[in-house]
């Protein structure tokens, strides 16, 4: 019976929906960003309900805010998409690099050097301590809680 869950377990497949591969050769770019949101013109201009513009002047400002927000992101992504690429890529390298290179060995160290004062800590704990609440304890098992309610 073990055996079978355990090779159902190993059977599924946990996908971590903030970790997403991007296959860049064969990427198709209707679902490259499918995790981001995504604005639309409902979602920021909405009339509420019984306020009603002319069709004519919704048609315009939906068109108006689609295409300029179209052009702007790609005109953004032109100018600036290199170069934030280039900067983001130079900070997740120097994170990676502190995390790998000074993180991570402090962190061990430390592990290593805390194992032994841990020893020490429990040993007095328990020499010390563990009497001294033992016998308390004992002074306190005696003690009786009577509740008495009055009317």
């Amino acid at each position: 019976m073990m055996a079978e869950e355990h090779t159902d377990l190993e059977a599924q497949i946990v996908k971590d929906i903030h970790c997403k591969e991007i296959d860049l050769v064969n990427r198709d770019p209707k679902n490259i960003n499918e995790d981001i949101v995504k604005v639309d013109f409902e979602d920021v201009i909405a009339e509420p309900v019984g306020t009603y513009s002319f069709d004519g002047v919704w048609k315009v400002s939906y068109t108006t805010f689609t295409v300029s927000k179209y052009w702007c992101y790609r005109l953004l992504s032109t100018l600036l998409g290199v170069p934030l690429a280039l900067l983001w890529g130079f900070l997740f390298a120097c994170i990676s690099f502190c995390h790998i290179w000074a993180v991570v060995p402090c962190i061990k160290s430390y592990l290593i050097e805390i194992q032994c004062i841990s020893h020490i800590y429990s040993l007095c704990i328990r020499t010390f301590c563990n009497p001294l609440f033992a016998a308390l304890g004992q002074i306190c098992s005696n003690i009786k809680v009577m509740l008495r309610k009055e009317v």
